[in-house]
């Protein structure tokens, strides 16, 4: 987290979270959703704007954490703005990697990094839901291969010896301790 964020928080503690605000899609693209958004219907469904802004972005995936009960925010300054997710809570891309001074111990052969910009070092458990999305168990949490790097994530299952459960999307919240959509207590 920022230092200025932390500042903030300290200088102003009772600022009222925020919640449908914000959205963050299976492609590790952010969405702000304005109340015109909201009324035409719950995330990913009615997404709203794509946020374009590198730096805002760039905010945003620092100060991206999770509370005691799974559901993710971007700390804004003094608020919480949690986040409404499509699938999971960490989208994971996967490239292959030909130099081998450069490649990613989770996967020989291949970079694994979170939309986030964290590397993967491990990954502990792989699964496929009704709809094709994988999903990868790692040291940062569950998150959901992006499509767009589907080929190269089939290579690094075969070459990384990787055996995907069947799994439905449906049960992942639950079994991994996350919150599709936050909403705001009473």
């Amino acid at each position: 987290m920022d230092d200025i964020v932390k500042a903030a928080i300290k200088k102003w503690p009772n600022v009222p979270n925020c919640f449908d605000w914000l959205g963050l899609d299976a492609r590790g693209d952010w969405y702000l959703r304005d109340a015109g958004t909201q009324a035409a219907g719950p995330f990913p469904r009615s997404k709203g704007s794509r946020i374009t802004h590198e730096k805002l972005r760039d905010f945003i995936q620092r100060n991206y954490e999770h509370d005691a009960q799974g559901a993710w925010f971007f700390q804004n300054g003094p608020q919480r703005v949690y986040v409404a997710l499509e699938l999971a809570p960490l989208v994971i891309g996967v490239r292959r990697q030909a130099s081998p001074a450069a490649q990613g111990a989770g996967a020989p052969g291949f970079v694994l990094e979170t939309h986030t910009g964290q590397l993967v070092r491990a990954v502990r458990g792989s699964w496929l839901d009704e709809q094709g999305h994988l999903y990868l168990e790692t040291e940062h949490g569950l998150g959901v291969v992006r499509s767009l790097d589907m080929d190269a994530a089939a290579d690094a299952i075969e070459a990384c010896g990787w055996v995907p459960e069947d799994v439905s999307a449906a049960e992942l919240p639950g079994r991994f301790g996350f919150v599709l959509r936050p909403q705001q207590a009473g």
